[in-house]
């Protein structure tokens, strides 16, 4: 803020900006005192509005007493409202954060109960959206060269990513570009950023069109991705007290899949396609061969989708023998459904407050 303005003149100058900008006449005391919450007398809110005009802020267009805001006035008043804004957003992106970093820990959690209850291998992927919506972007500068793009959709789902860029931009253009992007592309879906949105972004943000267009590429490139979701295992070294898992080769690959996620998208992707059958209340069972991971082959899974949010989903999945316990699978799989149903459903890791934190959910 102006340190030459006080709280007082402040909320004055905003307010005859703000009611300038309504009806478009030049402002008078007696307006400002009857419009606004300030409380003050308008022979108060005439010497402030004297003082105003003598710092530049305001001017008399004639012999009125009316005023209206000068370009010094008006930089204020849209720095404070940027400032405002960027504030809010970056509050909003440590909230997100923190709240991922708790969903990611009840994920775990669940894979090693589930784990430790079954005493076979276990998988939980974080939840992806099915109709990925940016809601916010966070701009900031990493060095002369290089800006950080934190990129919250749906889900409370947070992406970030670095771009390297032609210019030096300086701070306070970079607070501009962060107000212009979250003007123009929050809450939008892909298909909802055409061509002509695009081509007024681009014209507004002159002179730095050409790194606005890359984060616009950047955007695109966050909204469409399908391949980035988090899969957490526990349990792999269950399957070696199984004597029908004991082939070395075999078994060697199994745990790789497993240790190193490769591959179980496709177990991912066909669980999601099912997951809608009523008869089976979201659970799907895969006997050997119908296993879409070659390396499962020997083994049966049984996975369950479960649902953050409408759109927002992710895989629960348990690997073991053949003759695994199926009744007991499938039970611990609808409790962990349950329990995170629960947690969602009270915003303990989705929703706004923090008292799930110390929550320990368990099949």
């Amino acid at each position: 803020m102006d340190r030459e303005l006080d709280d007082r003149k402040i909320r004055i100058l905003n307010a005859i900006i703000q009611t300038y900008l309504d009806t478009g006449e030049p402002v008078g005391s007696r307006t400002i005192s009857r419009f606004s919450d300030l409380k003050l007398s308008s022979a108060t809110i005439r010497n402030e509005m004297s003082d105003l005009e003598e710092m530049g802020y305001i001017f008399s267009p004639h012999t009125s007493a009316g005023r209206i805001p000068t370009d010094k006035g008006y930089r204020f008043y849209v720095d404070g409202l940027m400032k405002s804004r960027t504030d809010e957003v970056v509050k909003q992106n440590e909230i997100m954060v923190r709240k991922v970093d708790q969903l990611e820990q009840v994920l775990k959690q669940v894979v090693r109960l589930l784990a430790a209850n079954t005493n076979y291998a276990s998988m939980i992927t974080s939840p992806h959206n099915m109709r990925n919506r940016l809601k916010f972007i966070q701009l900031s500068r990493v060095d002369a060269r290089q800006i950080l793009a934190v990129m919250m959709l749906d889900g409370s789902i947070v992406k970030h990513r670095v771009l390297n860029i032609e210019e030096d931009i300086p701070n306070e253009d970079i607070v501009k570009l962060n107000l212009l992007m979250n003007t123009f592309l929050q809450g939008r879906t892909l298909q909802e950023i055409n061509m002509e949105l695009i081509g007024q972004l681009k014209r507004q943000a002159e002179p730095h069109t050409k790194t606005v267009s890359d984060l616009l590429d950047l955007v695109i490139e966050v909204i469409q991705e399908e391949d980035d979701t988090e899969i957490y295992t526990s349990g792999t070294t269950n399957l070696l007290k199984y004597p029908e898992l004991g082939d070395r080769e075999k078994t060697e690959k199994l745990l790789s899949t497993l240790e190193e996620k490769q591959g179980l998208e496709k177990l991912i992707g066909s669980g999601s396609e099912e997951s809608d059958d009523k008869e089976s209340g979201g659970i799907q069972v895969y006997i050997g061969s119908e296993t879409p991971v070659q390396t499962m082959q020997d083994c049966s899974v049984v996975t369950a989708t479960y649902e953050l949010e409408e759109g927002v989903q992710g895989t629960i999945g348990i690997i073991g023998p053949k003759r695994m316990d199926y009744k007991k699978v499938v039970s611990n799989l609808e409790n962990a459904m349950n329990q995170l149903d629960v947690i969602f459903k009270n915003n303990k890791v989705a929703g706004d407050d923090d008292k799930g934190e110390d929550e320990s959910p368990g099949p």
